[in-house]
This record gives structure tokens, C-alpha cells and sequence, in this order.
């Protein structure tokens, strides 16, 4: 027979358990910090100017 007031009780976490919580949610904090520095920077004139030859190109064959 099942005991219904142990399915009740939420399973008891370790403290490994909290650590290793704690710690990818710091590694996700520094990765979308890290993403947002990146999606900030300039975009180079060199990569701009490649981009702009690109689309000449498309532009005159279609």
C-alpha cells in the first residue's frame, strides 16, 4: 500500500544540491552578461564594407 502522506512532503534537498543551483545560476548570470558586451559592440567597417559588396552583388543579378 502507498503511504499518502509521504507523497505529500516535498523531497528534502541536499546542500550539494543548493551549491550546484547557486553556482549555474552565476554561470548564467555571467554568460548573458558576457552576451549583452558582445551584442554591444560595434559592428567592424571592414565586415560592414563585405556586407555592402555582398548586397550590390544580389541586387544586380536579381
Amino acid at each position: 500500500m502507498i503511504n499518502i502522506k509521504a507523497m505529500k512532503e516535498p523531497p528534502k534537498r541536499s546542500m550539494a544540491f543548493d551549491e550546484a543551483r547557486l553556482r549555474q545560476q552565476a554561470i548564467g548570470a555571467k554568460l548573458r552578461q558576457m552576451f549583452d558586451e558582445v551584442v554591444n559592440e560595434p559592428v567592424p567597417d571592414e565586415f560592414l564594407d563585405i556586407l555592402r559588396k555582398a548586397d550590390d552583388k544580389t541586387s544586380e543579378t536579381g
